[in-house]
């Protein structure tokens, strides 16, 4: 196809966000079919410019394939859900919980240990399926905003991913930049530190003026878990497992899957009658609690193979438009010419901020919001005057921790999904990843904490990198 100018892209990619910004957020639709009506507008698009239904064709397929391990992922994670609940280890997580934890110090609380699980196994989407679940289930209990906790559990989480050496993020933008791992995540301190002791602070102001909260359900909610699911000590084998699992540095998806039939022969032990066929629909369709509370059978009743189709579905769509803005040459049209403009160092993190951001917006991919901009920032940061460490951590910051703010990202939809709360709900909460591109901007105008290219010492290129997600 013939070249397209910058103008044309901003005006395509204008309108894109414009059909799924109004069906999602103006009009509260399911995100599925505005990304297929943005793709169709794409697609006519591409067919004005002459452009072959091969090449589209092969946009969509490039689009998909970077997919099918979070695919795979979510599908094990549905499970996992099921089976912990089955096995008591999410009902026994909750119980010990509320013995520990005040109202007052409940999402401090909740953002520290999910950092701490978060940097332990690197991975945000493992943290709100496992330990946040639990949290979620208690702060509901305790009569605290689903949304404010939801943030606190998802900002503990993508904290925790950033301090990780384990984190998939981590190792592919270190090596899209170039650097050592752990001098990246040495570097990222400058804006997630900050972030992260602001997170605390603002999580604790609001857990002490929330009045809505109250210990008045929690005793009644205890005695029904403790009557209905096995409350004891080896319900903390899966727990136990996820963390011996990430030492051993095992990828994401054989730990699952060890984990599921792990905690199914935890299932048949403590229920011998529970029998193949049940065992087996509880993974499928997931848990469904019968305790005679309402409360907790809502809590309970979650999980399931079938739970992530509709998360799947829509992670398919919008990574096949991403694919295809990619393909037609979209992105690339805007931000070459955006990075060849650039002449300072305030610019520069600026416009990787920004394209970082539109780059999650437009085609809803983590690692894409990585690869894309890293690859046409890398020559204007050197020409800046800036070490590739400073583009590295505009990269996590604009990239990596904005797309679990996206209604239609894979990080946003899966979460969503995940604990029921819509993404523009829990957005104003998530107060890490709303503040990391801000400290960001302010290092990149102020230079404090911004490693400049003669000070950079050469790092020795990673090679490999997991394949796994966050």
């Amino acid at each position: 196809m013939k070249k397209i100018s910058a103008v044309e892209a901003v005006c395509v990619l204008l309108v894109v966000l414009a059909l799924m910004g109004v069906g999602v957020i103006g009009f509260g639709l399911s995100p599925q079919v505005p990304v297929m009506l943005a793709m169709a507008t794409v697609m006519l698009w591409a067919r004005w410019r002459h452009v072959d239904w091969a090449l589209i064709d092969g946009g969509l397929k490039e689009g998909i394939e970077k997919g099918i391990i979070p695919i795979f992922i979510f599908i094990m994670i549905g499970a996992m859900i099921s089976t912990w609940i089955a096995a008591g280890t999410i009902p026994a997580l909750m119980v010990l919980g509320f013995h520990m934890i005040s109202v007052q110090w409940f999402l401090p609380s909740v953002f520290v240990v999910c950092t701490l699980v978060g940097a332990a196994v690197g991975s945000t989407f493992t943290v709100a399926s496992t330990v946040g679940i639990a949290f979620f289930g208690m702060g509901v209990t305790m009569g605290m905003n689903p949304a404010m906790v939801a943030g606190a559990i998802i900002a503990g989480g993508v904290f925790g991913d950033k301090l990780s050496p384990l984190s998939e993020t981590n190792n592919l933008a270190s090596a899209v930049v170039d650097v050592d791992l752990f001098a990246h995540i040495k570097h990222l301190l400058w804006s997630t530190a900050p972030a992260g002791v602001i997170s605390v602070i603002l999580f604790a102001i609001l857990g002490h003026s929330h009045g809505g909260a109250t210990l008045g359900n929690i005793d009644k909610t205890v005695a029904v878990l403790q009557q209905n699911f096995s409350i004891t000590w080896w319900a903390a084998i899966p727990v136990i497992l996820v963390f011996v699992c990430a030492g051993f540095k095992m990828p994401a998806v054989p730990t699952m899957l060890l984990n599921v039939f792990i905690t199914s022969a935890l299932i048949f032990v403590e229920q011998p009658r529970i029998g193949l066929q049940k065992l087996t629909t509880i993974i499928t369709d997931g848990y469904v609690a019968h305790t005679g509370s309402h409360t907790v059978d809502t809590l309970m009743s979650r999980g399931g193979i079938v739970s992530m189709m509709p998360t799947v579905a829509l992670i398919v769509l919008t990574l096949s438009l991403g694919g295809l803005l990619v393909k037609l040459g979209l992105i690339e049209a805007v931000m070459t010419p955006l990075a060849k403009r650039l002449n300072s160092p305030g610019k520069l993190v600026l416009a990787g901020i920004l394209t970082c951001l539109g780059v999650n917006i437009f085609v809803g991919e983590q690692f894409l919001s990585i690869i894309l901009p890293g690859r046409a920032f890398k020559r204007a940061f050197n020409q800046g005057g800036l070490g590739n460490d400073a583009l590295g951590r505009v990269l996590e910051d604009g990239g990596t921790v904005i797309n679990y703010l996206v209604p239609w990202g894979v990080g946003g939809v899966f979460l969503a999904n995940t604990l029921g709360v819509p993404t523009m709900h829990y957005l104003p909460f998530v107060f890490f990843s709303l503040l990391c591109p801000v400290m960001s901007l302010i290092s990149g105008f102020t230079g404090i904490g911004l490693q400049r290219q003669e000070k950079a010492a050469k790092k020795p290129h990673l090679t490999a990198v997991p394949e796994a997600t966050h």
